[in-house]
């Protein structure tokens, strides 16, 4: 259901990596969501760090939408990097299992195996 993988780079680094390899494969940086700093912010004791990018492929948005509107609450695709006891984890949700899980349309299915597999790559590339 989930891939993380962990690597060496800092997490300032590995959230850039992440975001130049998101831009290199063709989606989209539409927002970032600093979830360590708004805890931190908000009064909340939050050690670790966590950044969950919202990513998008405009084209591959469209073929979902058109299949199945409801899956607009499933969208965008996000990618996080976030630390865990002093190590640094790039992770997502795997699209394919998360949209079989809220439809069974074979089309669907093509379409998340084609987002998983660019957005495996991109944390691949980012580690």
């Amino acid at each position: 259901m989930y891939y993380i993988v962990e690597t060496r780079k800092s997490f300032n680094q590995a959230s850039t990596d992440l975001e130049l390899a998101v831009i290199h494969h063709g989606f989209g940086v539409l927002c970032v969501h600093d979830l360590g700093t708004t805890l931190r912010d908000k009064g909340i004791a939050f050690d670790e760090e966590c950044k969950i990018f919202e990513v998008c492929n405009p084209g591959q948005a469209a073929k979902v939408l058109s299949t199945d509107m409801r899956l607009n609450m499933a969208l965008p695709c996000r990618i996080s990097v976030f630390t865990e006891k002093g190590n640094t984890k790039i992770g997502l949700i795997k699209p394919v299992q998360m949209l079989l899980a809220l439809s069974q349309d074979v089309a669907l299915a093509q379409i998340a195996k084609e987002v998983e597999e660019k957005t495996i790559q991109m944390v691949d590339e980012a580690k």
